[in-house]
């Protein structure tokens, strides 16, 4: 669990994830939170049945790596956002990291400071140098939460562009 002044970051468990795309509200009730009006998209759907879950079962990768991240606001007690990182650091040590904030949400902060919360968190793990992130181009939201952030852009494609914040030089 990582808190800051608005937030709580709690990394989901193998049974915690379930409960969240079951979306039945169980999850609240487990963590005696408001229910929220938060949908899931298929696409992260399909993320944490096919990737998400089985890294996390796998007992021989550290879960924090791979589980979804919820956001939780201390002043309404509901879940706001998610934020996930990616899998283990890579070769440069490098995590990478997606996010997302429930629609009623947005425009608030919460994702910046969830941000700023696992970039603090990355600044104890020995294993990371940087965080990086792809935006979409057209998502001016969320490139302005690594920006707050002071994550520099590193390149971009025809539709995204890439994101890194250097903890530490490798």
């Amino acid at each position: 669990m990582i808190e800051s002044e608005r937030i709580i970051l709690i990394p989901l468990t193998y049974s915690q994830l379930e409960k969240y795309i079951r979306n039945d509200t169980s999850l609240e009730t487990e963590l005696n939170l408001n229910p929220t009006s938060r949908t899931i998209s298929p696409e992260l759907k399909d993320a944490i049945e096919n990737t998400i879950l089985p890294n996390v079962a796998d007992t021989n990768k550290n879960y924090l790596y791979s589980t979804l991240w919820t956001v939780i606001s201390k002043v309404d007690n509901m879940m706001v956002g998610d934020i996930c990182i990616l899998g283990e650091p890579d070769a440069e040590r490098e995590i990478e990291i997606g996010y997302g904030t429930y629609d009623e949400f947005q425009g608030k902060g919460f994702m910046t400071e969830a941000v700023k919360c696992i970039i603090k968190w990355a600044e104890s793990e020995p294993k990371v140098n940087a965080i990086i992130a792809s935006t979409l181009k057209s998502n001016i939201a969320s490139f302005r939460v690594l920006e707050k952030n002071n994550f520099r852009k590193t390149g971009e494609t025809e539709t995204l562009f890439n994101w890194q914040f250097t903890i530490k030089q490798g």
